[in-house]
């Protein structure tokens, strides 16, 4: 395994479901963090918790990945001795609204491409130079079975994800030449706040989406993302798919109730 103790991870939507699991779990293997989301005070009393546990050193960041100006102003800041970033999460998505086309809210269109798409870019734009420079890197992006695959009235929430997919693949031709690993880790159904944002805080509507099998927990997919993470130097995890046992694919589900 590659040993991860002082490696600087930076982590987009920290502040809860994938993106907290996985901020744990490299905790636990000593790995510093550098924690961004728009929820500054959960990064707070997250970097409290891990610090004390772990011992190890964190850096909070209030972004918002839908903004390449803030996403710019807030790297180019960000003290020297934490500019040797090794690894590069980007977990931050999600979904709104579960409409045909033909009757969806385009505001949600924009908010998805927006933190999805862009969010990706952006983050990875400015990054990916300081990894460059230094030799060495990691990127790791946080796609989606419906990357791979549609569902219906999953439409442009699959294709920001298609889209995912397509990034990791070309940054992973851009850089070949740079010593960077790019990996994609792919989850089903998990059980975070994704439900709950994709129908506006409807907590009822979003617990249905899981009634009657076992999901994905964040932890099973931060452990999916410490896997492609500790491989030895020469290995590169392209992609790890995982879904919940009862699940065979983005249409195909078994449910028990």
């Amino acid at each position: 395994m590659n040993n991860l103790i002082g490696k600087k991870v930076f982590i987009t939507g920290a502040s809860s479901g994938i993106g907290k699991s996985c901020a744990i779990a490299f905790a636990k293997e000593g790995a510093d963090l550098i924690l961004c989301a728009r929820r500054v005070e959960r990064l707070i009393q997250l970097k409290n918790d891990l610090t004390n546990k772990y011992q190890i050193s964190i850096l909070p960041l209030q972004i918002n990945v839908k903004n390449y100006n803030e996403v710019k102003a807030s790297i180019n800041n960000i003290p020297i001795e934490w500019r040797a970033i090794d690894i590069l999460i980007n977990n931050a998505g999600l979904a709104k609204g579960f409409d045909k086309i033909y009757t969806a809210n385009v505001d949600h269109w924009e908010e998805m491409i927006d933190t999805n798409i862009k969010g990706v870019l952006y983050v990875s734009r400015e990054i990916i130079p300081l990894m460059i420079d230094r030799g060495s890197g990691h990127i790791i992006n946080i796609g989606s079975t419906a990357g791979h695959e549609v569902y219906p009235s999953g439409n442009v929430y699959a294709a920001t994800k298609f889209a995912v997919k397509a990034l990791t693949q070309s940054i992973r031709l851009d850089v070949l030449d740079k010593n960077i690993r790019v990996s994609s880790v792919d989850p089903g159904m998990v059980e975070t706040e994704f439900s709950e944002v994709r129908f506006s805080g409807d907590k009822t509507r979003a617990k249905k989406v899981y009634e009657g099998l076992n999901p994905l927990t964040p932890d099973d997919v931060a452990e999916a993302v410490l896997f492609c993470a500790s491989r030895p130097k020469n290995v590169n995890i392209n992609e790890i798919i995982l879904t919940p046992l009862a699940q065979a694919s983005s249409t195909q589900v078994i449910r028990t109730q």
